[in-house]
C-alpha cells in the first residue's frame, strides 16, 4: 500500500518549488522543479512507496513561503515539517532550524551542537537527506573552510538563499 501525496507547484524567485503534503495539508517534502530524481528518492527513502497526485499546496505553506521571499524570514517557523528519517536524521533537522537566518554554521559545530561532536559525516549525510529544504533550512551549513558546499538545489539557490537572509536579517555570514 502506498502513501497518497498531494503535489503542487510553488513559483519562488529562485525558481518554481516542488510541494509534496498529506491529506491533512502537512508538508512532506519541498523540493525544487527539475530535482524530481532527488525528491522521489527522499520520499521512496522516508515513506516507502508514494503515489503523488496534482492538488493545491496547503495555504499555510504557501504564505509562508511568500511571506519568507518577501522578507519576513521567521514566517517559515509556522510550518511544521513532517518527516520520516531516524532519529539522529531528526536530531540534526531539529538543530538545523535553530541556526538563525543570515547565519551559517559548519558541519562539525552542527555535530557539536547535538551532541555527537565526531559525527560531522553524519551530520552532512542527515542534511543531505533532508527532505524539506527552505523550510528545514539545510542551506545554512557550510564547509568547515567557509565555503560553500553541497545542495541539492544547486549552489547557486543556496547562495541566493544565504543573500536573502543576511539582506533581510541583517546578520552577517560566518
Amino acid at each position: 500500500m502506498s502513501l497518497a501525496l498531494v503535489l503542487a507547484l510553488f513559483s519562488s524567485p529562485v525558481g518554481d518549488i516542488r510541494l509534496v503534503s498529506d491529506a491533512d495539508g502537512g508538508l512532506r517534502a519541498l523540493d525544487f522543479d527539475g530535482h524530481d530524481d532527488r525528491m522521489q528518492r527522499l520520499l521512496r527513502l522516508h515513506y516507502g512507496e508514494v503515489e503523488l497526485s496534482p492538488g493545491p499546496a496547503p495555504a499555510a505553506v504557501t504564505q509562508a513561503l511568500s511571506a519568507y521571499f518577501d522578507g519576513d524570514l521567521s514566517a517559515l517557523d509556522a510550518v511544521p515539517p513532517i518527516t520520516g528519517g531516524t532519529d539522529f536524521q531528526r536530531s540534526v533537522w531539529a538543530a538545523l532550524r535553530g541556526i538563525p537566518p543570515g547565519e551559517t554554521m559548519g558541519y562539525g559545530q552542527l555535530a557539536a551542537r547535538i551532541g555527537r561532536s565526531s559525527a560531522s559525516r553524519a551530520v552532512g549525510a542527515a542534511n543531505g537527506a533532508n527532505p524539506v529544504a527552505i523550510i528545514v533550512p539545510c542551506h545554512r551549513v557550510i564547509g568547515a573552510s567557509g565555503s560553500l558546499t553541497g545542495f541539492g538545489g544547486g549552489l547557486a539557490r543556496k547562495a541566493w538563499l544565504l543573500e536573502h537572509e543576511r539582506r533581510h536579517a541583517g546578520g552577517r555570514l560566518l
